[in-house]
């Protein structure tokens, strides 16, 4: 990662978010409306959780057919998927609730789900968040050597073919957290001397990642093998398969929001500075998906209405879809982009376009 600095203009010619700040701030102020979680979020946690947890509680307790078991691992995988967008994610953000100590508890959720909340803090909120789609800054866009996610990626033969590749590979998202991950990413954001807040204490957060890893190894994998009358190896399917599951939906909702055509991957100037404000830099790189489409609403948390998370990161993603022609609408109103496709299906294509594209050999001039 690229470590120069990087600067947003600071002179907002559209007067664009000022404007937009207005039309939000009214909303809430004048329904007399939290900008935190709501009772449909709480009912939405007891939900998902259940998703996640009942289907592991029933593989623990009852004599269940291999194939039921592989089907109540997929459940938990998408349940777990589900608990990290709507639950971890809002917590961490502080938008679950107005009580600091509740957005504490349901961000800790990440440790059962295999992350560490100092590195997710670090790589969403600051690196993610605030340098969204720049090329070296960036993580989320960046997956190494075996997918080209940008043009200003080097490109290898092996990327003529993940156009085919790349989707099965999404899959070992999480699992990579569990394993090998987290401790990459604590060596070098302790070593930069990165955080969100407070400089972290080294010695606090190795002692709570490695107890954490423990614990969830001993949830995950050794209670199963205590307690269930099966070989060693399909325990470990069970467990693979549920972070694939759960990779697999995390890792393409992503891509649909950043890793599409109509999304921009600015490079910034020698000096490191960038054309846009922060906020408008936010339009240019983020795009939403199936918009309309209320289970997926639902169910990702929101975050298929990337472009109103991104501008309102303090915002729970329970309101995207009221504030949503707020932005749309101010957008228009300064000739600034506002991009979306109409349904999912369209933005897994066009994904795969990009993924096709950005495959080939490039031409240098």
């Amino acid at each position: 990662m690229i470590q120069n600095a990087i600067a947003f203009s600071k002179t907002d010619k559209t007067n664009f978010i000022k404007t937009l700040n207005k039309k939000v701030n009214s909303y809430f102020k004048d329904n007399h409306i939290k900008r935190t979680g709501n009772r449909k979020l709480y009912l939405k946690t007891v939900i998902i959780f259940s998703v996640f947890l009942v289907p592991f509680t029933l593989i623990l307790t009852l004599n269940l057919p291999q194939w039921v078991l592989l089907l109540m691992s997929i459940l938990v995988g998408i349940g777990m998927a589900g608990v990290g967008m709507n639950v971890m994610h809002d917590g961490n953000h502080g938008t679950f609730s107005s009580k600091k100590w509740v957005n504490k508890l349901m961000g800790s959720s990440i440790y059962i789900l295999a992350g560490n909340v100092y590195n997710w803090k670090v790589q969403h909120n600051v690196l993610h968040h605030t340098y969204t789609n720049i090329p070296g800054y960036d993580e989320d866009i960046d997956a190494g050597r075996i997918i080209r996610f940008s043009s200003q990626s080097k490109w290898f033969k092996i990327h003529k073919f993940q156009k085919y590749y790349s989707f099965f590979l999404y899959g070992l998202l999480t699992i990579n957290w569990a394993i090998t991950t987290d401790f990459i990413q604590m060596h070098t954001y302790l070593k930069r001397k990165l955080s969100c807040g407070t400089i972290p204490n080294p010695v606090k957060e190795w002692t709570l990642l490695i107890t954490t890893k423990i614990a969830y190894y001993l949830l995950w994998i050794v209670l199963p093998l205590v307690v269930l009358d099966l070989a060693w190896w399909k325990v470990l399917i069970g467990f693979f398969v549920m972070h694939y599951t759960a990779g697999i939906i995390l890792s393409i909702i992503f891509q649909l929001a950043h890793v599409v055509p109509k999304t921009e991957m600015p490079i910034p100037d020698k000096a490191g500075n960038l054309d846009h404000t922060w906020a408008v830099h936010q339009l240019y790189t983020t795009a939403n998906f199936a918009p309309n489409n209320k289970f997926i609403s639902w169910y990702a948390g929101g975050l298929n209405h990337q472009v109103e998370h991104h501008i309102f990161p303090n915002i729970s993603h329970i309101h995207y879809q009221k504030i949503a022609s707020f932005v749309k609408e101010t957008a228009s109103e300064f000739n600034l982009p506002y991009n979306e496709y109409q349904t999912m299906r369209s933005a897994v294509i066009e994904h795969y376009k990009l993924l096709k594209s950005l495959g080939k050999k490039p031409s240098y001039a």
